[in-house]
């Protein structure tokens, strides 16, 4: 049976996988998508700062469990989830439960969310579609600043920490998850599920974009993805439900404003133009 013994061997797995999403999705030696990449990043200001600053709001999310964990006895919604929504995701875990299964979801939860950002970066990159980098960065600090608070403020335990019927099945895969995943992911932090609202955010925008195989592998991964959440007995519906909600509104307002950005761009270039060629006549 497949087995996840660490991080390393997660990191591996998404180093693997993303240079196989991009050998499938581009038809290019990743070196080279890579160095396009690298190019980029160096030679432009702006794509630098968006990247920065995602990569900060993810810093962030470790600044909020570390304060979350000084706090002592914090509030408790879990127990109202559950008389809202009673036995649903335990009754979705037993009907599928298999071997098969619980590998294939946990390796989708574990290494392919996280491949579908890194890769996603990599394929606008290289395919110059820089709306849609520029959107993926606004939505992805979006995700995160909403749901912070939230994790703060309305905590609720995962569905097998509190339901006596489910398991947390990740754990025949990956048997050190508690001890090598769960610093990444406070153990409170369900609402609203962020594997939910980033897969749902990567989605809509992949549907943006011009390459076939990538809308359909991501919409296929997302489905997936948050079909495992459940089966892995992990989130909740009403999580579940934020996290769709979320994903919706971050991307939207994540092309919008990316949008907005580069018609603003283009109408001060060509107004520099001008202002150009009017100094040349002069």
């Amino acid at each position: 049976m497949f087995q996840i013994q660490s991080m390393t061997h997660v990191t591996i797995y998404i180093a693997i996988t993303v240079i196989l999403i991009l050998l499938f999705a581009l038809r290019t030696n990743p070196l080279t998508i890579t160095g396009a990449f690298v190019q980029e990043i160096f030679s432009s200001r702006k794509y630098l700062y968006h990247l920065a600053a995602m990569l900060c709001i993810l810093f962030f999310n470790k600044i909020q469990l570390y304060i979350e964990n000084k706090i002592k006895n914090p509030d408790d919604f879990t127990p109202s989830i559950y008389k809202f929504e009673g036995d649903i995701v335990a009754s979705i875990q037993h009907f599928f439960q298999n071997d098969i299964l619980t590998t294939l979801l946990t390796f989708f939860y574990v290494v392919v969310f996280t491949s579908l950002l890194v890769a996603s970066l990599f394929i606008y990159t290289h395919s110059k579609d820089k709306k849609l980098f520029y959107a993926l960065c606004y939505a992805m600090m979006i995700n995160y600043m909403v749901a912070i608070p939230f994790y703060f403020f309305f905590p609720v335990n995962e569905v097998w920490f509190f339901h006596p019927k489910v398991d947390l099945l990740i754990l025949e895969v990956f048997p050190t998850f508690e001890q090598e995943y769960r610093p990444l992911s406070g153990l409170n932090n369900c609402f609203p599920s962020l594997h939910t609202s980033i897969s749902v955010t990567l989605a809509m925008i992949a549907l943006r974009s011009t390459n076939v195989f990538w809308r359909r592998f991501v919409v296929t991964s997302a489905c997936i993805i948050i079909f495992s959440i459940f089966y892995l007995g992990i989130h909740w519906l009403t999580d579940m439900a934020g996290g769709v909600l979320l994903g919706l509104i971050a991307s939207q307002v994540g092309l919008r404003v990316s949008e907005g950005s580069r018609v603003y761009n283009g109408k001060l270039q060509v107004s520099m133009d001008r202002v150009n060629k009017r100094n040349v006549k002069y």
